[in-house]
């Protein structure tokens, strides 16, 4: 299944809007096998600690986040990737407006 239209040239960017003070999220793509989401954080918003049972890639493209893995910060900023492992504890808090494509596969 995918929420985006299939053969058509697109730009992640322009995909999501920023919400004052809120969190925007639209699922690209989503299988038994795993999903793609886009997310649009305003500056100062964030996710809280969680876990997942499976790795999750982000890729910022826009943007700066410092996302906590296993209580280690990482800022990561537009262009940048990170990997977050299964079942370890992780969040996010935007340090300033950030988008970025979440990509969650499973086992």
């Amino acid at each position: 299944m995918s929420l985006f239209e299939h053969s058509v040239v697109f730009r992640f960017d322009n995909e999501v809007d920023y919400s004052a003070g809120g969190v925007v999220s639209k699922q690209v793509m989503k299988n038994e096998k795993g999903n793609v989401s886009l997310f649009a954080f305003d500056k100062g918003e964030g996710l809280s600690e969680h876990t997942a049972p499976f790795d999750a890639l982000i890729q910022v493209i826009e943007g700066e986040a410092i996302i906590i893995i296993g209580g280690t910060p990482h800022t990561v900023t537009a262009g940048e990737s990170i990997i977050m492992p299964a079942n370890i504890s992780h969040a996010l808090k935007a340090t300033q407006s950030f988008k970025m494509i979440l990509t969650m596969i499973r086992a």
